[in-house]
C-alpha cells in the first residue's frame, strides 16, 4: 500500500480590517454602547470588502466592559448585523489584549479546519460602563424584586437592612487591581521610577506617538481602516478625534501628575479613555484565494504570559514578546517592525530597557544575552495609543490590521507584536508577510 502524502498544513490568513474612529469616551460616542461599535465595525467590514455572508463561519469578539444584560457581544453583533443564524459566536476577555486574544482563536480555529471564514476583533464603550450597585443593596433587594409579588411592608423590611445608609451609592468604575488595589497608572508611576524612566523621556516619547499618528492620517495612510461612523444624532464621524498634529515637548511639558503628588505620568503621557471598535477577517489561504482575496499577512506565532500583579504588573510584553520570536524561529533582527501598545509611555519605555537588559535576560528569561534594543524607526511607525485612543477590546485589531497593511504596503517581512494588561497578563505576536 503507497505511503499517504501529508497534507500541507492550513494558514489562517488576514485579509482586512476596518475600525470606527477611536474617540474619547463621554463625548461624539455616547449614545453608542459597546454592541454599536462593534456592529459598526464588523458593517463596514463586511461591505467595503463585500464578503459573502454565508460563507462566514463565526466571529470570536474581545471586550472589557461587557454590558450585563447581554455580554456575549459576539453573538449580539451578529443578530444586528443579520448573518445567517447558523454564524456561531462567542466573547472572550484578556484585559487590554481581548482583541488579539480573539484575533489569534479565529486563527487557531481555522488552523485545525474548523472554519474557513472567520471574523475577529473588539471594542469597548468607556462611556456605557455600569455602575455597579453595592452588594449591601443587592442582597437587601434583590429577594424582593425577583421574587415576585411584594407589599409595602416588604419594601420597608427592606430598606431598614440598609441602615446606615453612607454606603448605598452606586461605585463608580475603577480600573483597579483587585489583588493589590492599585490602578494602572499607580502601577506605571511605580514601573517608571523602578526603570529610572523619567518624565521627559516620556513625553517625548508621547509628542512622537502624535506627530506619527498625524503623519498617518494626513498621508491617507489609515483611509482603508478608519470607517466613518454616524451616531444617533446624525453626526458623522470620521476619523480618530485625539491626535495631534501640534503637540509639543513644551505643552506637555506644563501638564500636571495624575497619578501620584511627585509622579511623572500625566494626562499627555498616558492613553485616554476611549470609545471604538475594530474588525479583522480572517479565512483560510485556499478559500481567500479561491473567494478573490488577497492575503495580507499571517500569524507566525503567538505567546501570552502572566507574572504577578505585585512585582510590575505591565511588564508582560517584555517576556510575550521574546516567547513569541523564539516559537516563530527568529530574532530581533530579524523584524522590521515592532508595534507595541502603548498603555503609558512610561510602561513602552521600560519595556525596552528590559528587552535590552543582559541582567534581565538571565534574571527573567533564562538567556545569557538580551533580546536586543529596538530601533525606534521601527518602533510603532504610525503612532499608538497615547495618540489614537484604547478602547480596551479594540486596541488589538487595530494594531493586527495596521501591521497587516503595513507588511503588505511597503513589501517588508516581519512585524513584532506586544500588549500589555491587567491582571499581569501580556502577549506577544509575529506577523509575516504573504508574497
Amino acid at each position: 500500500m503507497a505511503a499517504r502524502t501529508p497534507k500541507a498544513p492550513r494558514r489562517a490568513v488576514i485579509v482586512a480590517g476596518a475600525r470606527t474612529p477611536f474617540v474619547k469616551a463621554f463625548k461624539e460616542f455616547l449614545k453608542l454602547d459597546t454592541i454599536a461599535l462593534g456592529t459598526a465595525a464588523v458593517g463596514a467590514l463586511l461591505e467595503r470588502y463585500a464578503v459573502p455572508r454565508e460563507a462566514i463561519d463565526g466571529i470570536v469578539w474581545g471586550g472589557v466592559i461587557l454590558p450585563s444584560a447581554a455580554p456575549n457581544v459576539g453573538r449580539e453583533i451578529a443578530l444586528d448585523l443579520k448573518l445567517p443564524p447558523s454564524v456561531e459566536a462567542m466573547t472572550v476577555t484578556r484585559a487590554c489584549a481581548s482583541g488579539l486574544q480573539a484575533i489569534t482563536l479565529a486563527a487557531a480555529a481555522i488552523e485545525r479546519g474548523e472554519a474557513d471564514v472567520m471574523i475577529a476583533g473588539g471594542s469597548d464603550s468607556t462611556s456605557n460602563a455600569e455602575l455597579k450597585m453595592p452588594q449591601k443593596v443587592v442582597h437587601a433587594m434583590a429577594p424582593i424584586v425577583m421574587g415576585g409579588k411584594a407589599t409595602a411592608g416588604d419594601y420597608l423590611g427592606a430598606l431598614g437592612k440598609l441602615a446606615p445608609f453612607t454606603d448605598i451609592l452606586p461605585k463608580a468604575p475603577k480600573i483597579a487591581e483587585r489583588s493589590t488595589g492599585e490602578v494602572m497608572g499607580e502601577a506605571a508611576e511605580k514601573m517608571a521610577r523602578r526603570n529610572e524612566v523619567g518624565r521627559a523621556e516620556q513625553d517625548a516619547f508621547a509628542v512622537r506617538s502624535h506627530h506619527r499618528a498625524a503623519a498617518a492620517i494626513a498621508s491617507g495612510r489609515f483611509a482603508d481602516e478608519v470607517v466613518p461612523v454616524t451616531t444617533p444624532n446624525g453626526q458623522r464621524i470620521f476619523a480618530d478625534t485625539m491626535v495631534r498634529a501640534d503637540t509639543s515637548v513644551e505643552a506637555l511639558a506644563r501638564l500636571r501628575p495624575v497619578f501620584a503628588k511627585n509622579g511623572t505620568l500625566t494626562a499627555g503621557n498616558s492613553s485616554p479613555l476611549t470609545d471604538g471598535g475594530a474588525a479583522v477577517l480572517l479565512m483560510s489561504e485556499e478559500k481567500a484565494r479561491s473567494l478573490g482575496y488577497t492575503p495580507l499577512a499571517a500569524f507566525r506565532s503567538w505567546s501570552y504570559v502572566g507574572v504577578d500583579p505585585a512585582d510590575q504588573l505591565l511588564m508582560g510584553p517584555a517576556l510575550a514578546m521574546p516567547e513569541a520570536l523564539e516559537r516563530a524561529g527568529l530574532t530581533l533582527a530579524d523584524v522590521d517592525l515592532v508595534d507595541m501598545h502603548e498603555a503609558f509611555a512610561a510602561q513602552v519605555l521600560s519595556i525596552l530597557k528590559m528587552l535590552e537588559s543582559d541582567a534581565f535576560a538571565r534574571a527573567r528569561l533564562g538567556r545569557e544575552r538580551a533580546i536586543g534594543a529596538v530601533d525606534p524607526d521601527k518602533l510603532n511607525v504610525h503612532g499608538g495609543s497615547v495618540a489614537i485612543g484604547h478602547p480596551f477590546g479594540a486596541t488589538g485589531a487595530r494594531m493586527v490590521t495596521t501591521m497587516a497593511n503595513e507588511l503588505h504596503l511597503t513589501g517588508k517581512r516581519i512585524a513584532l507584536l506586544g500588549i500589555c494588561a491587567a491582571g499581569g497578563l501580556g502577549a506577544g505576536a509575529v506577523l509575516e508577510r504573504i508574497d
